[in-house]
C-alpha cells in the first residue's frame, strides 16, 4: 500500500529525529577526541565483497541479505554491516599508504531480512569504528574504552564488558577440530541449520539461538582453551590495560560473535534488564580480514553498535536526551503589507541566527497568538499597518505577558541581550 511503510522499517518524525541527532554528534564529538575521522561508502556493495568478508556461514549471508541483479547483471547487496565496505574503501582508496594506524568511524543504515522485534528492524543504524593498522593489545582496550566512554556519557546503567579470544587461524584449525569430535554424536539433535555448519564451521553452532543447540553446546570446548600461547599472552595483555583505565570486564568464553571474520579479542557490552536482546555493542578483532579482501596481512579491530537498541535501552532507562527545540520568536502581522514585512523581518533575524517561525496563514490576531503558545515561543513580534507605517513593532514576552513598542532597526539587538540573558 502507498500509505503502509515497508515491514521492518521506521519513519523518524521530528521530535524523535533530535534524539538521534543528539546521538549522532556525540558519536563524532567522542571520535574526534579519540583522534578518529569519519567514512561514508555507498549503502550496495558487490555481493561478492560480503561473501569473502563476513562469511558464506554465517546467519547474515546464508538468511539476511538484500541482494539483487542490477540492469548490468551484477549481484548487488544492500550492505548488511560497515566493517567489509570500511575494509574495501580503505584498500581501494590506498589508505595504508597513510601514517598508521587509520582510525575510522561511520554512522549509517544497515540492512538485514530478519524478523523484526524491538530494537531491531531491517533497516537499521549502526555506529561503528574500525582501527587498521597496529595489533598492540592498547589498541583493542581502546577500542573497547571508546565505546564504554560513549555509553557512559549518555548515562546509561548496568553496562557490563564480556570479552574473550576467539584465536588466531592455528588456534581456530585446532578449536575446529575438538568441535567436530564434540559434536558428532550430536549431530541429529541439532538444529537443521547447525547440522549444516558442523563440517564448515562449528564455531557457528556456540552462537546459535536454538535453546537446544544452546543447551547441546553447554560443556563444548572453549576457544580460550584452544588458544595458543601467543594469543594467550595477547589477551592477557588487553585485559591488563582495561585494568590501567579502570574498565571492569568478565571474561566469557562463550563469546564468539556471529562474523567469520574475527581472531583474537570479541568483545561486547551488555545491559541487564532490557530483555533477551541485552547486547548494545559487540565487536573484536579481524587481523585476516584485509589480507582475505585482498590486501596484504594487516591487522584491524572495531565495533558497532546498533542505534535503535540504544534508543530503546535509554528509554527503559528513562534516560533523558534533548527534545525538539523552540523557536525563539514567532511574528504575528495583521494586513497584507505588514505580512510581506513580517516576511523580510523574519528572514533578516534567521540569517543573524535566530530561530523564527511566522504566520503563514493569514489567520486573525488572537489565532496568530494562540499559535505562538504553542510553540512555546520566548518572544512574539506583532506588526500591523500601523505600526508598519511608523517603523515600529510590538515584543510581547509570552512568559510574563509584557507588551513594548521597539523600532524595527533596533529589534535585532534587543533581541539579542534579552535572549542572551534569558540562556
Amino acid at each position: 500500500m502507498l500509505t503502509t511503510r515497508p515491514r521492518g522499517t521506521n519513519d523518524i518524525l521530528p521530535g524523535e529525529v533530535e534524539k538521534w541527532q543528539y546521538l549522532e554528534e556525540l558519536a563524532r564529538n567522542v571520535c574526534k577526541q579519540y583522534g578518529y575521522h569519519e567514512i561514508r561508502t555507498p549503502i550496495f556493495e558487490h555481493t561478492e565483497l560480503f561473501l569473502r568478508g563476513v562469511g558464506e556461514t554465517t546467519d547474515i549471508v546464508e538468511k539476511e541479505m538484500y541482494s539483487f541483479l542490477d540492469r548490468g547483471e551484477r549481484n548487488i547487496t544492500l550492505r548488511p554491516e560497515g566493517t567489509a565496505p570500511t575494509v574495501r574503501a580503505f584498500l581501494e582508496n590506498k589508505l595504508y599508504a597513510q601514517p598508521q594506524p587509520t582510525k575510522l568511524f561511520y554512522i549509517g543504515p544497515m540492512f538485514r531480512y530478519d524478523r523484526p522485534q524491538a530494537g531491531r528492524y531491517r533497516q537499521f543504524h549502526q555506529f561503528g569504528i574500525e582501527v587498521f593498522g597496529s595489533n598492540h593489545p592498547s589498541v583493542d582496550a581502546e577500542v573497547i574504552g571508546l565505546a564504554c566512554d560513549y555509553l557512559e556519557r549518555l548515562g546509561l546503567d548496568n553496562l557490563e564488558v564480556h570479552i574473550n579470544t576467539v584465536g588466531c587461524p592455528e588456534c581456530r584449525k585446532k578449536h575446529k577440530e575438538s568441535l567436530i569430535a564434540f559434536f558428532e554424536d550430536k549431530k541429529d539433535q541439532l538444529c537443521e541449520t547447525c547440522g549444516g555448519r558442523l563440517e564448515k564451521n562449528p564455531l557457528r553452532i556456540l552462537d546459535c539461538k536454538s535453546p537446544l543447540c544452546q543447551e547441546l553446546s553447554e560443556n563444548a570446548p572453549t576457544t580460550l582453551s584452544s588458544a595458543c600461547p601467543e594469543c594467550q599472552i595477547h589477551f592477557q595483555q588487553v585485559q591488563e590495560y582495561l585494568t590501567e583505565i579502570g574498565i571492569k570486564y568478565t571474561i566469557n568464553p562463550r563469546l564468539v560473535r556471529g562474523l567469520d571474520y574475527y581472531t583474537n579479542t570479541a568483545f561486547e557490552i551488555l545491559v541487564q534488564g532490557i530483555g533477551a536482546q541485552s547486547a548494545l555493542c559487540g565487536g573484536g578483532r579481524y587481523n585476516g580480514l584485509i589480507e582475505q579482501c585482498g590486501g596484504k596481512p594487516t591487522p584491524g579491530i572495531g565495533f558497532a553498535l546498533g542505534m535503535e537498541r540504544l534508543l530503546l535501552t535509554l528509554n527503559q532507562q528513562e534516560k533523558s536526551l534533548p527534545e525538539s527545540g523552540t523557536p525563539d520568536i514567532f511574528i504575528a502581522s495583521i494586513g497584507a503589507e505588514a505580512q510581506k514585512a513580517s516576511f523580510k523581518l523574519a528572514i533578516d533575524l534567521r540569517k543573524k541566527g535566530f530561530i523564527v517561525e511566522k504566520d503563514y496563514l493569514d489567520k486573525s490576531l488572537k489565532a496568530q497568538l494562540k499559535t505562538a503558545d504553542r510553540f512555546q515561543v520566548k518572544y512574539t513580534l506583532i506588526l500591523g499597518e500601523e505600526e508598519l507605517a511608523g517603523g515600529k513593532v510590538l515584543l510581547r514576552d509570552m512568559a510574563g505577558s509584557e507588551q513594548i513598542e521597539i523600532s524595527i532597526s533596533e529589534i535585532e539587538d534587543f533581541l539579542e541581550r534579552r535572549l542572551q540573558k534569558n540562556e
